[in-house]
């Protein structure tokens, strides 16, 4: 009987090392992790050209998969991964925030097509030095690669104001007096504005009773003897202007 050979299964690639490429002594070691070939190679042959200054930029490897990329940053000790966030097997995101646990010496820098405000705050949250966004020069690549491996972090052009328009919101106040409902904040606030009662009433499309008893648990919860106290209090909170009839 015929003896049969088993063939060993197929081992899980990994990342691809890469015969350093230029960038002179004391270069910048990259790892590019992109899912596109031709982006990678565009990459690498962009980084490569790079003859400004030092330090130089050397690319030591490059991943198409976010565990790839990991495992780079473990192997390879790069300075920096640039890193795509739309990635099989695991998003840039997820690669970056396990980057920082695994290896947290190596700087990240985003370099993606994605340029909504939940993806860039959210690699920055995971630990990303940098946010650029493809189609950016090569001067801004480098900088920014140089910059994230200082220690420094940089977002390209329009990822900047994103999220300068972002820090500049006010930041949502807290609330004076959370143990009030809705109605009595309702009636608080009408009431600091120097509503009677029965205006109050026909404002809410309440009873002048009802108005009573929530006025009553309002000077209850707020710890105040009377309606003017009350109103004071109100003002000096800055509750909104009355309810609209």
């Amino acid at each position: 009987m015929e003896s049969q050979e088993h063939a060993e299964p197929p081992r899980e690639r990994g990342p691809q090392p890469v015969p350093p490429s230029g960038g002179g002594e004391g270069a910048l070691r990259v790892v590019l992790a992109d899912d596109h070939p031709v982006v990678r190679t565009g990459l690498a042959a962009l980084l490569e050209s790079v003859r400004d200054g030092t330090p130089g930029v050397s690319v030591v490897g490059v991943a198409s998969g976010g565990r790839e990329a990991v495992r780079a940053a473990v192997t390879l000790r790069p300075h920096v991964v640039v890193m795509d966030i739309r990635m099989p097997d695991m998003n840039g995101i997820e690669a970056t925030r396990e980057i920082g646990r695994v290896a947290p010496s190596v700087a990240v820098l985003m370099l993606t097509m994605v340029e909504e405000d939940d993806s860039v705050f959210a690699a920055m949250r995971a630990g990303a030095r940098g946010y650029v966004l493809k189609g950016a020069g090569q001067d801004e690549i480098v900088r920014a690669i140089r910059a994230v491996a200082a220690g420094e972090a940089i977002f390209g052009p329009g990822v900047a104001r994103r999220v300068l328009g972002q820090l500049s919101r006010p930041l949502p106040q807290p609330d004076p007096c959370p143990a009030l409902t809705p109605r009595e904040r309702d009636v608080l606030t009408l009431i600091a504005a120097g509503t009677p009662n029965a205006t109050v009433a026909a404002r809410l499309g309440l009873s002048p009773k009802t108005v009573s008893n929530h006025m009553s648990a309002v000077l209850a919860k707020l710890g105040v003897a009377d309606r003017a106290e009350a109103a004071a209090w109100a003002r000096e909170a800055g509750l909104g202007p009355a309810v609209d009839p």
